[in-house]
């Protein structure tokens, strides 16, 4: 298991202007002085919607990161129903705005797992710190899966045994396929050598390629991890260096 360095206040900040916000509202100047307080707070926004089916629709062309989702929603399915509509397609956090803070529409919101609730009429400092818990306890919950999965490469790269991904801190670095490949065989090597051959053929077990085509994909392994942790052994092989114990 690996540790990563918990959100703080400054990783929240520099997150804000990348975080997409839907925002889904049947009252129009509501939703338009919601949009341009999110802008003005350094947020981007996706949409602004007034009903289930657009909101779904919405969801489908830009996912967004948090959707602002008003619980009663005029002449369509209830916010908290286009909530599981939506959960269904793909697991986006949930910010409830809402005038209703009865006990049985706070049960049936609290069954959907949202990470904000909101009562109308709210301050914009209000929205703020709403919105920047929620990030809060998205990077929690993104940090506790990784933690459960992952074990540290060293300088806060981190691999996740089970998904085959690589992190650095909490963000993950894209890899090909076959780049994901040659760090799996690296990483299970545990730091011995793997040859050259053995690396080919567990790869690219059907067809031979060029010396040149190794070296490329293990060049750009390398740059991903910024020249660290892979050690070539010419004519020979490549292992793996991390600074933990695998």
């Amino acid at each position: 298991m690996c540790t990563i360095q918990e959100i703080i206040k400054s990783d929240i900040l520099i997150k804000m202007n990348k975080t997409k916000i839907l925002i889904v509202e049947d009252e129009i100047i509501v939703a338009l002085d919601i949009k341009n307080t999110i802008i003005k707070l350094g947020f981007q926004v996706t949409n602004t919607v007034t009903n289930n089916i657009d909101a779904i629709n919405s969801v489908k062309e830009e996912t967004p990161d948090i959707i602002l989702m008003d619980i009663n929603l005029e002449n369509s399915k209830s916010g908290i129903e286009t909530a599981i509509d939506i959960q269904r397609i793909k697991d986006i956090p949930i910010i409830y705005l809402t005038a209703y803070s009865d006990d049985v529409t706070i049960t049936k919101a609290i069954k959907t797992n949202p990470i904000g609730y909101l009562l109308k009429p709210f301050k914009r400092e209000e929205l703020k710190s709403t919105i920047m818990l929620g990030l809060y306890k998205i990077g929690k919950k993104e940090q506790s899966a990784i933690n459960n999965n992952c074990v540290p490469i060293g300088s806060e790269y981190y691999y996740d045994s089970i998904n085959n991904n690589l992190y650095y801190k909490d963000t993950p670095i894209k890899l090909s396929v076959k780049e994901r490949h040659l760090l799996k065989i690296l990483i299970e090597g545990k730091g011995k050598i793997i040859t050259f051959e053995e690396i080919e053929y567990s790869i690219w077990p059907e067809s031979p390629i060029s010396n040149s085509t190794l070296r490329t994909l293990i060049y750009r392994l390398r740059v991903k991890l910024e020249y660290k942790f892979i050690e070539t052994i010419p004519a020979f092989g490549c292992k793996l260096t991390p600074t933990y114990q695998l």
